[in-house]
């Protein structure tokens, strides 16, 4: 079984870092075990994979399983957000204290643009349920038992999700417009590939590029997959609230609102976000909730 330990650079909490992965403890592909080391399923260009990430004091430990092994050694310092820098950033008020809080929370850079960005493009306008009906749905419909000990699921082939036809998905939960993003996306798998080589604005430029992907999915892909520290969900229906009552106590905000208020910290906007979403003050409920919709009826 290759293996690989990688000095910290600083701290690392690798729970709420890979938790950006993860739908339910029962998540197909990624996965936390009960002695605290984090499992995840990939297809790498070598072949199928698993990678497991487990702390040892000030040292990240990563062994590796089935073909594509080699790869996951190599990529699995960006996936824990090793790569991820600090530089410029210089926290003050909320932020600060967000950040003395969680000082260990990073950036991810997973690589796996498909993988990632299938379950972004889940997660587009509908509520949290009825993402993860979906998610689960192509994973049960197209998933293959992933290399390793874990009874884990390689995400679907790209051939085979690109040829799974609309009625299937539709019987999952997941719309026309959604699902033809998908099937769109599955279909230039190779050119999604190639964006963690890109530098950062080109690659952002080129997922802008695709049909039914917006500024909130670049940046949410951007966010996890491509190690972004600055990238900001634009277009969010709370995202922009939540901000503004975590920085200046303020209820209602739109995104020209938000944008101002992470302003002072261009470089890590994305940070702070996610400083937010993790540790921040959960707004108080007082507007209409998206209610989810079961397609499978209709």
């Amino acid at each position: 079984m290759p293996m690989r330990q990688i000095k910290l650079a600083r701290r690392l909490d690798l729970d709420r870092s890979l938790s950006v992965f993860a739908r339910g403890k029962r998540d197909p592909s990624t996965q936390r075990d009960a002695g605290g080391a984090w499992w995840r399923a990939m297809r790498s260009p070598l072949g199928p994979t698993t990678l497991r990430l487990q702390l040892a004091g000030e040292q990240l430990q990563l062994d590796a399983f089935g073909p594509g092994a080699e790869w996951a050694l190599h990529i699995g310092p960006d996936l824990a957000g090793e790569g991820d820098s600090l530089e410029g950033f210089c926290p003050e008020g909320a932020v600060a204290e967000l950040h003395r809080k969680l000082p260990g929370l990073r950036i991810t850079k997973a690589h796996t643009v498909l993988q990632c960005l299938v379950l972004v493009i889940l997660e587009q306008k509908v509520v949290g349920k009825q993402a993860w009906q979906g998610y689960h749905g192509l994973y049960r419909r197209l998933g293959e038992p992933a290399p390793g000990p874990l009874p884990l699921l390689l995400p679907p082939d790209p051939q085979a999700l690109a040829e799974l036809p609309y009625y299937e998905m539709h019987q999952m939960g997941i719309e026309r417009r959604r699902a033809e993003t998908i099937l769109f996306a599955a279909r230039r798998a190779k050119r999604l590939a190639e964006l963690p080589d890109m530098p950062l604005a080109l690659a952002k430029q080129r997922l802008a590029a695709f049909r039914g992907i917006g500024p909130w999915s670049v940046a949410e892909l951007a966010r996890i997959a491509l190690g972004d520290s600055d990238a900001v969900s634009v277009g969010d229906y709370h995202l922009p609230q939540v901000i503004a009552y975590n920085l200046c106590g303020q209820r209602e905000a739109d995104d020209a609102r938000m944008l101002e208020l992470l302003e002072p910290y261009a470089g890590h906007r994305g940070r702070v976000q996610r400083l937010i979403e993790v540790g921040g003050k959960a707004l108080p409920r007082r507007g209409p909730r998206l209610a989810p919709i079961d397609l499978r009826r209709r």
